[in-house]
């Protein structure tokens, strides 16, 4: 068995806090490699209606990281993703989603759906595990979209220092398999979205 445990997501403190202000409000959507565009398009709606301010699609891809990829487990380690987000867009205030689609670990779990710096600016997800398909589904692409949603919903929400919710239908809650994040689906729970930092602060 590799790992310890299945996991949704994995959060880390960031080394400094960058952005303040309006541009806290601005959330950048960025994919990794050859990431079909489309993907951050379908998140870009819903991440607006749930959190408010400006979202915007890059055009320009981040390359997947050098030595990020384990043979071993023939998976990519989620570390040097975030790392890459954070090189590369942190200064420019807001927050930063990186999307790819290949599969992401850390050491210590099976896989991460994603990863964010907890009251930071950077977070990253994967799709390779949303995906119907991958579980020996049909192909379906309205539950895909839903569940990319729901987990870029979920990562920004770190990045806004909300932490693991209990509630199961909110969704902060943390997904142990693809069934929590089905079941949660993306809006917050009254509560979570009573300590979103108010547009303007820092958060």
């Amino acid at each position: 068995m590799v790992g310890l445990a299945v996991s949704g997501c994995r959060t880390r403190h960031p080394p400094l806090s960058h952005g303040t202000g309006d541009a806290s409000r601005l959330v950048r959507l960025v994919g990794f490699g050859t990431l079909d565009p489309q993907v951050l398009e379908s998140l870009r709606g819903p991440i607006a209606a749930e959190f408010g301010g400006t979202v915007e699609v890059e055009s320009q891809a981040v390359p997947i990281p050098g030595g990020s990829y384990d043979a071993r487990r023939a998976q990519y380690r989620a570390e040097p993703f975030l790392t890459a987000v954070g090189e590369q867009f942190a200064s420019a205030g807001g927050k930063t989603v990186g999307v790819t689609d290949v599969d992401l670990f850390v050491p210590e779990l099976n896989f991460v759906f994603g990863q964010a710096e907890l009251a930071g600016t950077t977070a990253v997800m994967s799709i390779h595990r949303l995906r119907p398909e991958f579980y020996g589904a049909a192909a379906d692409q309205q539950q895909f979209t839903a569940r990319a949603v729901t987990e870029a919903v979920h990562e920004l929400g770190h990045t806004f220092g909300l932490q693991h919710c209990k509630n199961p239908g909110c969704v902060m809650f943390f997904s142990n398999s693809i069934l929590d994040t089905d079941r949660k689906g993306w809006h917050l729970c009254q509560q979570c979205r009573s300590r979103l930092p108010r547009a303007g602060e820092t958060g």
